[in-house]
């Protein structure tokens, strides 16, 4: 018998990973002013959906990730990691 064996970035999300992605999404939008039907929107959300799926689960921490990758993260003191 063959057995597959799923990678987390195959399972779907349930509501719980939705809500800490969403979390994340509207307080990066809102930090950073970005509008949620902008290219830049849809760019953030694919990064925090792959960056979720390969398994980063603290919101601070994929928040921070988030920033990284998109360039958006402020050495001088940027808007506060969300709670």
């Amino acid at each position: 018998m063959v057995q597959t064996i799923l990678s987390r970035s195959q399972v779907p999300l349930d509501s719980r990973d939705l809500e800490t992605c969403q979390h994340v999404f509207d307080k990066l939008s809102a930090d950073y002013a970005v509008a949620r039907d902008s290219d830049e929107a849809e760019r953030m959300a694919s990064i925090i959906i792959e960056l979720y799926r390969q398994g980063v689960r603290d919101p601070n921490h994929l928040q921070s990730m988030v920033q990284a990758a998109r360039g958006l993260f402020e050495m001088d003191g940027g808007p506060p990691i969300a709670q």
